[in-house]
């Protein structure tokens, strides 16, 4: 979704910008700033300890994300300086945990379809004809 993203966004002259995976959104008050020390995702409403704000947690996080890309296009923002070196991902979390080995067909555990499994039955069944066929 991302290489994506920065593709259609680099072919339309857009910036793209991407968030820190592990900055606290939906945990920062986006009126206050103040960040809650835990706040489990089945509790839905944001609730503000400090500035008593009351939202949607979802709308809370995007409040803020809107504030951190506003930042970057501005050059105000710690998080928006693009002449920083790129950092290594915290556990490689974003690299694929699966590979296709080569010559399996590219589905997942060898798997092929119907159609190939026919085939390969059938050319299995002509060996073993032509093996015990009289000589």
């Amino acid at each position: 979704m991302r290489r994506q993203l920065i593709h259609k966004g680099r072919r339309n002259l857009c910036t793209t910008i991407v968030a820190n995976r592990w900055s606290p959104t939906s945990k920062t008050c986006s009126d206050c700033g103040a960040v809650k020390a835990k706040l489990p995702l089945h509790v839905r409403v944001f609730t503000c300890d400090t500035c008593d704000l009351v939202l949607d947690r979802d709308e809370n996080a995007a409040r803020n994300l809107l504030a951190l890309a506003a930042n970057c296009t501005t050059g105000t923002g710690v998080a928006g300086d693009q002449d920083t070196p790129r950092v290594s991902k915290p556990r490689e979390a974003d690299r694929k945990t699966r590979r296709q080995r080569p010559g399996r067909g590219g589905r997942a555990g060898g798997a092929s379809l119907p159609h190939q499994r026919q085939k390969e039955t059938g050319d299995r069944r002509q060996d073993t004809e032509a093996r015990h066929a009289p000589r």
